[in-house]
């Protein structure tokens, strides 16, 4: 039985930039650090042999990110101007009080949006 999504994993260049961005502007806290490197079972769980990275989880709420940094293999760059069309992960969801509020919030703190909120049709 699923009881739920327990987090999403981003891999990133940068763990500790993209960590201070989620702990410091969006409010997440860090609630388990680790790293390895040399561990056979991780490398035939993730189907990557001779794997090396750091790994951050981080939780607001009930929802977790987890973050790695991979040492080895180097990671390729992702496409900054894909669309929310190309297959793979488009995007996840905040749940605010303010919309605008965040969004300038966010915006100024380097967060990239396809557009900005919108507004009410009638």
């Amino acid at each position: 039985m699923i009881r739920g999504v327990h987090h999403v994993a981003i891999s990133t260049p940068d763990i500790d930039r993209l960590a201070a961005f989620y702990v410091d502007v969006v409010g997440f806290e860090p609630v388990m650090s680790t790293s390895w490197s040399d561990r056979p079972i991780i490398d035939r769980i993730i189907d990557l042999p001779g794997s090396a990275a750091r790994q951050l989880m981080l939780q607001a709420g009930n929802a977790y990110l987890e973050l790695f940094q991979y040492e080895s293999p180097i990671g390729a760059p992702a496409d900054p101007g894909r669309t929310p069309a190309n297959h793979g992960y488009t995007h996840f969801c905040l749940d605010v009080t303010d919309i605008d509020a965040e969004y300038e919030r966010l915006s100024a703190n380097g967060m990239t949006f396809h557009a900005p909120p919108p507004t009410r049709e009638e």
